[in-house]
């Protein structure tokens, strides 16, 4: 899992963390479509769960339809569940570690849009790893509306309980659009 390499001199591919879920606001499954066309528009691979609903399935199916490369990450106990999306390649695993595992391995960065415990516990995991210095992989949490605030502010407090180091802010960003997300990542749209 170590991976000492600097991100933005190799960005090829980015895991993306979402909701699955069809009854969220309308804007956070816009934000989903316009962030999947912008994976695609910069060339980038999409890493994901696999499934074909919620913010999940609106970002890999504006990817694939702008022509973008998308790997989708499916347990099979899911399958009924989160729909796997058919349109793009998928390998299948039996566990969450599994898919988390891959996930990691495939991808060269991670961006985390709004979603729920799911995708917060492999959001925590992710950081968890950088916080072991597993890997050097940048991790971005977008929202427009300041979905993410109280994450942050939660981060805050850990590190002013002295729990966590101030410097661990540097393996973490939060983007408050999608050109600010891309920008972290080193990747600016092309011209």
């Amino acid at each position: 899992m170590a991976d000492s390499s600097p991100l933005r001199d190799q960005l090829r591919s980015v895991c993306v963390y979402c909701g699955s879920s069809e009854t969220t606001k309308p804007d956070y499954l816009d934000l989903a479509t316009r962030f999947g066309r912008a994976l695609a528009g910069r060339g980038l691979r999409m890493v994901y769960g696999g499934g074909a609903v919620g913010l999940m399935g609106r970002c890999a199916r504006a990817a694939h339809e702008a022509g973008g490369d998308v790997l989708g990450i499916m347990p099979r106990f899911l399958e009924r569940r989160e729909i796997t999306y058919e349109a793009v390649p998928h390998r299948m695993v039996d566990t969450m570690h599994e898919r988390k595992h891959i996930m990691f391995e495939e991808s060269d960065a991670f961006v985390v849009l709004p979603g729920g415990i799911g995708t917060l516990e492999e959001a925590v995991e992710t950081l968890s790893w950088r916080r072991l210095d597993l890997h050097k992989k940048l991790v971005v949490f977008l929202s427009e509306d300041d979905f993410w605030a109280p994450f942050f502010a939660l981060m805050q407090h850990t590190v002013e309980a002295n729990l966590t180091p101030a410097s661990f802010s540097d393996a973490v960003v939060y983007a408050r659009s999608i050109e600010d997300c891309f920008t972290a990542l080193g990747a600016p749209a092309r011209v």
